[in-house]
């Protein structure tokens, strides 16, 4: 976590034979298709996707929950055993960029969706911005993950290589084999577990500790070491965050970013922002004692506008006086509904989070933004006066719902009005384009 800053078909009609000695019996022939191939540019198609190594002789694994119960699969990653919290996730597809989420930091992670890994895992391509295209980060940070039915064999045209074989570059623990629905049950009964998995046969579980991360400073293990800046030519400067869509979110609407350390003395420069973007992360917020220090005092001194996503809206929170709570699994998915307290909409949400916001009595000033629809806990606050407001789900979704999106652009339209309002100019002109049918004649001549 950072802050601050398609010849036709045929059908063949078969004639029955009635018998006076029978009963009279109907009878179907089936349609024929003829497929005729055509090109549009007379190129050979692009090459299929390779396939994975399917192995004949599979190492065991098992997966051991704190609480007791034990699952025996197959592994299909590295050869390591690891330690950490078993959470779930209910979303359908994006494993890599869910996997390489810096905020599963510690955890071991379960996917509800019975089938993983069948389109692979893309290359490592960057777009126009200089932002990785199809991970959140440039390794996986999540300790293990667990799968009913791991596809060995994969196809996709972005792929280069299967999950399995990405896992053990990375030497992530992985197992699949095992009944996901009934893991999801215990952790839903009794919440987020401390769990071990361990590879390969007769392992002694006693001489695995369990590994608590929130215990640990998450989000200084995932923080940038030094600022790193991108779009140094957008019209404002945000300080921004861990995930690379959500960065991206945000230059290719014209923002100039400079990504900052989670304790990095931000009211040192803040002059030189014109706003503050407090970004996910992973862990318990409370271990980010500076960030919620230097933010605590931002709120004091720094009037322009403050956004903050996931993690943010908990550091905003505790910065304005709130208290937060771990739930008891957690909401991990992209299909979350969030209730919009401005104007009663309800939006479909991409999640991942396992603390919120004590939100039954909010400071002075501050109102409830977001509320989840399914269990009623805290999805954003806002100031009632001031440029103050944060959201616990991720609007710039990848994969998942794009529904608030528009989040992005509410932010930084506010912060270029409050910079007009402060240098009495427009800081940024969207190009125009004039289609040909729209120039005139006269206008040439002119």
């Amino acid at each position: 976590m950072f802050n601050l800053l398609i010849k036709p078909i045929r059908f063949v009609r078969p004639v029955s034979l009635v018998s006076f000695a029978k009963p009279l019996v109907a009878t179907r022939g089936l349609a024929t298709v003829k497929d005729q191939s055509f090109t549009l540019n007379k190129k050979p198609p692009p090459p299929t996707a390779p396939y994975a190594p399917v192995y004949n002789k599979p190492t065991p694994a098992t997966l051991k929950l704190k609480s007791g119960q034990v699952f025996s699969g197959t592994s299909f990653g590295a050869n390591v055993h690891v330690s950490g919290e078993a959470v779930f996730t209910t979303s359908l597809v994006g494993y890599p960029e869910s996997m390489t989420d810096p905020s599963y930091r510690g955890q071991i992670l379960v996917f509800t969706q019975p089938l993983i890994g069948n389109y692979g895992v893309p290359g490592i391509f960057k777009d126009e911005y200089g932002l990785l295209k199809f991970f959140e980060s440039d390794r996986i940070h999540c300790e293990g993950i667990v799968v009913s039915d791991y596809a060995s064999r994969y196809s996709h045209w972005t792929a280069v290589e299967s999950l399995g074989e990405w896992c053990t570059r990375f030497g992530v623990a992985a197992i699949s084999g095992v009944d996901t629905r009934a893991i999801v049950h215990i952790l839903r009964d009794q919440g987020s577990t401390l769990s071990k998995l361990c590879i390969g046969e007769n392992t002694d579980f006693s001489k695995i500790p369990y590994s608590d991360p929130n215990e640990r400073n998450l989000v200084a293990e995932v923080s940038t070491a030094v600022p790193v800046s991108y779009n140094p030519f957008g019209d404002v400067r945000i300080d921004c965050g861990v995930k690379n869509n959500i960065i991206r979110a945000l230059v290719k609407r014209g923002a100039a970013v400079t990504v900052l350390p989670w304790n990095f003395p931000i009211n040192k420069v803040s002059d030189q922002f014109d706003g503050i973007f407090i970004s996910n992360g992973p862990g318990n917020p409370t271990k980010a004692v500076d960030t919620i220090k230097n933010m605590r005092q931002a709120l004091g001194s720094f009037q322009r506008p403050i956004f903050g996503i996931c993690m943010g809206n908990l550091i905003l929170g505790l910065a304005a006086g709130l208290d937060v709570y771990k739930l008891r699994f957690g909401n991990r998915g992209h299909n979350v509904p969030a209730l919009n307290m401005l104007d009663g909409k309800c939006q479909i949400t991409s999640q991942n989070h396992g603390y919120a916001l004590q939100d039954n009595n909010l400071p002075t000033g501050w109102t409830k933004y977001y509320v989840n629809a399914n269990d009623g806990s805290n999805e954003g606050i806002r100031h009632k006066t001031l440029p103050f407001k944060s959201v616990q789900f991720h609007p710039e979704a990848k994969g998942g719902p794009q529904d608030t999106e528009f989040l992005f652009e509410e932010f930084l339209s506010n912060v270029r009005a409050d910079k007009t309002q402060r240098e009495g100019i427009k800081t940024f002109v969207p190009e125009t384009f004039v289609s040909q049918s729209q120039v005139s004649p006269s206008t040439l001549r002119d």
